[in-house]
């Protein structure tokens, strides 16, 4: 149950308890919306501008793209906020309006879920700052964690329930992403981009990401991937993660927020290939690997959600899907997340057992060097 107040002008949704957890214990699982940057595009958008400025220029197309994956049956709608850290708004000449274009973004999605009647979650997007960490580049966690507080205060103060860092890819950069954003107190939700070989860009495999948890200064409450190469990959990384809790003796509330299929380049724009019906299959086949909070990345539309809601309401329990059901599904993994998947996490340099440590630390040696 939650009620609306407006202190200080400001409107802010109060409840007893947090209604994510809430909801994930309600619930065995939960569905999260679609992908920003397509659905803005598809509303005006033009290549190169930043999504944040339409918080304060055009909030009711804002408030469109979040109602539209309200009414397709989100159990969870993320702030247009990705680049709203003030490193991404420096690109823009912005870098002095993080609590504006934050605080604008947030109080917008609390006003559409109110009018809804339902129960949704207000997500704060937090997305990677664009800087190489040290000691591959030159930005300090310090430097990040900064960076990332400043974010995450005003997206509480605007109203959301949760902080939802995504698509980092180095151990450093979550690191300061956690601790910046622990500063507000709200439950923290932390994916990665797991791309080739079953790795991010800075060569984190999923199991290092089960293992970061005993790590970072506060625990997440849910943690996963999203975005990367396609749904195939998506689902790929979370049996990994569930093989590597499971060898850890952890049970995680696991994320997987895959694209809708491959991108492809159609007369003149980027088009994503995946149809609802891929996206159906993605849903059931991410239940079936562990996930619990399930949605899509770039690509996906209010249409694919609303598919994706019917297939999460009538799923029936099936085992975890195997390399050969994956591909045949969804199409193909690559080499380093199909070894994984064979069962020696130590091919692909994410063992989470014994020896671990070991791999991890030449991994970090390879990303420094």
């Amino acid at each position: 149950m939650f009620f609306l107040v407006k202190p200080f002008g400001g409107w802010r949704r109060l409840s007893m308890d947090n209604i994510f957890l809430r909801l994930l214990d309600e619930k065995h699982s939960l569905l999260i919306d679609g992908a920003t940057g397509t659905n803005l595009f598809e509303l005006g958008l033009q290549s190169g501008d930043s999504p944040e400025f339409w918080n304060v220029e055009f909030p009711d197309r804002v408030a469109s793209h979040y109602r539209s994956f309200i009414d397709a049956g989100s159990d969870i709608v993320l702030t247009n906020t990705f680049g709203g850290n003030s490193y991404r708004l420096k690109l823009h000449d912005a870098q002095d309006r993080v609590a504006e274009f934050n605080y604008a973004a947030a109080q917008i999605l609390v006003k559409q879920v109110a009018g809804s009647g339902r129960e949704v979650v207000v997500a704060g997007s937090m997305g990677p700052t664009g800087e190489i960490f040290a000691p591959a580049g030159l930005m300090t966690i310090e430097e990040g964690e900064v960076a990332f507080a400043e974010q995450a205060m005003a997206l509480k103060e605007g109203g959301v329930d949760i902080l939802w860092i995504e698509t980092l890819s180095s151990i450093e950069e979550c690191q300061a992403a956690v601790r910046g954003a622990s500063v507000a107190g709200l439950p923290i939700v932390l994916t990665l981009s797991i791309e080739t070989n079953g790795r991010t860009m800075m060569g984190v495999t999923p199991a290092d990401l089960v293992q970061l948890q005993s790590e970072l200064c506060t625990p997440l409450a849910a943690y996963g991937t999203n975005c990367g190469l396609g749904a195939a990959e998506v689902i790929a990384a979370i049996v990994n993660m569930r093989q590597a809790a499971e060898l850890a003796g952890v049970v995680p509330i696991l994320v997987a927020k895959g694209n809708c299929g491959i991108p492809e380049w159609v007369e003149g724009k980027i088009c994503y290939s995946g149809t609802p019906e891929l996206m159906a299959r993605y849903t059931h086949m991410a239940m079936d690997a562990g996930a619990r909070v399930i949605g899509g990345c770039c690509g996906t539309s209010p249409a694919h959600i609303a598919v994706m809601r019917q297939a999460m309401d009538s799923y029936v329990k099936a085992d975890r899907p195997d390399v050969e059901q994956i591909q045949s599904a969804l199409g193909e993994i690559t080499s380093g997340a199909v070894a994984q998947m064979g069962g020696d996490l130590t091919v692909a340099g994410g063992a989470a057992g014994p020896g671990r440590k070991a791999s991890n630390r030449a991994r970090r040696r390879q990303t420094r060097d």
